[in-house]
């Protein structure tokens, strides 16, 4: 979806698309909480 966001904003130059598609890039890049959060566990022994 992403992509084809990308695709049509760069044909048309149309502002709401170009705005739509950094939305989408947005919710696909982990938020810092979460990205703490995967740390945390990662870093937690196994026992």
């Amino acid at each position: 979806m992403i992509e084809f966001t990308w695709k049509l904003f760069s044909q048309t130059g149309n502002i709401d698309t170009y705005l739509l598609f950094k939305e989408l890039e947005r919710e696909q890049q982990p938020s810092s909480d979460e990205q703490v959060t995967e740390r945390k566990e990662v870093d937690q022994p196994v026992f």
